[in-house]
């Protein structure tokens, strides 16, 4: 049974900083290109950052100089570290693969007060 678990979010203020986790089970991680989503009220979800592998990592835009995704294969976990954040960060961040996607998990809320 595949499960996405997302951590981490939180209330912080604009300029903050916070690190998501997305700890993995039932899928053969390693192996897995995996991205982080974000879904904010009204809006589609959207891809922000990918880890296709180790050493390869793509960005949104909006998030390119802010976002870090790394990945720890020992650990089947996936990370998004975010800096110098903006009210328009504000939103559901998700974990998944970036192909075939997985049932969604929860996801984990970050809200950037100004």
């Amino acid at each position: 049974q595949v499960q996405l678990v997302e951590s981490g979010g939180g209330l912080v203020q604009a300029g903050g900083s916070l690190r998501l986790s997305c700890r993995t089970s039932g899928i053969i991680f390693s192996l897995n290109a995996m991205g982080w989503y974000r879904q904010a009220p009204g809006k589609q979800r959207e891809l922000v950052a990918s880890i296709p592998g180790v050493d390869s990592t793509k960005y949104a835009d909006s998030v390119k100089g802010r976002f870090t995704i790394s990945r720890d294969n020992a650990k089947n976990t996936v990370y998004l570290q975010m800096n110098s954040l903006k009210p328009e960060d504000s939103a559901i961040y998700y974990c998944n693969t970036l192909y075939n996607y997985r049932p969604w998990g929860q996801g984990t809320q970050v809200t950037v007060s100004s």
